[in-house]
């Protein structure tokens, strides 16, 4: 029994990770704007009408102010206006677009001195849209040369058994694997069943941010290797104020990192990482040398996607909501991709374009092979819509998408239990 309390505090700090970081906690007061279609999806030159209705613990409001704006998702609002609720209700009349996009609307109350705001996002043709980046005439070259470079360097795994993390179905063990460049390493949590037996994988890829991991068991508990990797060279199970520390020093706004300078980028050795974990995986002894799948969100949505279009050895991807993804969408009128650094004008310097093009998720999407299952929601702000199509528009491989209409940039435990669902089918052949 005492084996067993480290692992359930270890279970709950993950889920209340996942809480802080997912669904926006429920207020007293719910700001509710929903477009006139119920698939929010309209076409290009059809009127939307938006409907902002106002509750307070479940009782609608009525004769109270409303101030909304509505625009293109990330760009200066195009008409706003404040007006009062009647008869519980209030129609704004917002337009169209005249090119395939997200038309939003953002509507804003006070109620006892506090502000509240909700928010809905139209959609026209989505599956129409285009991404705005270009793809290099060298890029697979420049990222095959990479790779080369990546398979020079021994791969020297350090493997550490965490005893207090493993289970009566699983081990659990701290990796560690040397990375590009020379000198560097990859960190990550492994999770391995003790059954003998040949077993499929997946590469879990994690969101933006500086932070441990205390990797995937319950998947593992199923019949499948996995691997939780950190992207920061710094190994994941160390005390949470070492990452504090990070977060707010060092590694504050490691996105842009280098972002002038194509070789020496911060995601290079990123991207990399990734692909040496797919190594590691691949050289295992309980890996059935086939059944390979990549998933995360956000950052981990992005990186999802480019290590398959870099590894034609991942068999499926399930990205989330995907990071990087149309990064110049900016200089053309319309939302970039996150981390948003064409918004400001002095960022859009040739060597920082021209460096995007190499990292943009939209380029490796062109590449991808692997068969997905790609879900984002159409009210995320932070990796907008139009960036997370851009890339999905271009994806020639097998493909579904699942879209939870109202999310912005979270996910319900619904879209997450049909993704997981699918992996597991796809992995074991379950339902």
């Amino acid at each position: 029994m005492k084996k067993k309390l480290p692992i359930l505090l270890l279970l709950c700090l993950a889920l209340f990770i996942h809480v802080l970081s997912g669904q926006p906690p429920r207020e007293q007061v719910q700001v509710i704007v929903t477009p006139d279609h119920e698939d929010w999806n309209y076409k290009i030159g059809e009127k939307v009408e938006f409907e902002v209705m106002v509750y307070q613990y479940n009782t609608p409001l009525d004769e109270i102010e409303v101030s909304y704006e509505v625009m293109p998702e990330k760009m200066p609002a195009r008409s706003q206006n404040t007006k009062k609720l009647k008869n519980g209700k209030l129609k704004i009349q917002a337009g169209t677009l005249d090119e395939p996009g997200f038309l939003r609307c953002w509507a804003h109350v006070n109620v006892d001195g506090k502000q509240y705001t909700g928010m809905a996002t139209a959609a026209f043709q989505p599956l129409d849209i285009t991404p705005v980046t270009n793809q290099p005439s060298d890029f697979n070259d420049y990222w095959e040369q990479a790779k080369e470079a990546l398979a020079k360097i021994p791969m020297d795994a350090e493997i550490t058994l965490l005893p207090e993390r493993c289970t009566e179905k699983v081990n659990v063990y701290h990796l560690s694997l040397a990375n590009y460049p020379a000198r560097s390493r990859v960190y990550g949590i492994l999770s391995v069943p003790k059954a003998s037996g040949k077993y499929p994988a997946i590469l879990r890829v994690p969101g933006a941010g500086v932070r441990p991991y205390y990797g995937d068991v319950s998947t593992a508990e199923e019949g499948i290797i996995t691997l939780q990797i950190g992207i920061h060279g710094i190994p994941v199970n160390l005390d949470p104020k070492v990452y504090d520390n990070l977060r707010y020093g060092a590694l504050n706004g490691y996105w842009n990192a280098n972002l002038d300078q194509k070789d020496n980028y911060y995601y290079k050795r990123v991207y990399l990482g990734c692909v040496r974990a797919i190594d590691y995986l691949f050289d295992h002894s309980s890996f059935d040398g086939e059944n390979l799948a990549v998933a995360g969100g956000s950052q981990g949505g992005a990186l999802s996607i480019i290590t398959a279009g870099l590894d034609k050895r991942v068999k499926y991807i399930a990205p989330y909501y995907p990071a990087l993804a149309d990064l110049t969408g900016y200089l053309d009128d319309r939302a970039g991709g996150w981390p948003h650094m064409f918004n400001q004008e002095e960022n859009r310097t040739e060597d920082n374009i021209n460096t995007s093009k190499y990292y943009d998720v939209v380029n490796f999407a062109r590449e991808v092979e692997a068969e997905g299952y790609y879900s984002w929601g159409y009210n995320d702000v932070v990796c907008p819509p139009t960036t997370c199509y851009a890339a999905y528009n271009v994806v020639e491989a097998p493909k579904k998408l699942l879209i939870a209409y109202d999310t912005g940039h979270w996910s319900y435990p619904e879209q997450r239990d049909k993704t997981e669902s699918w992996l597991l089918e796809k992995l074991l052949g379950k339902r």
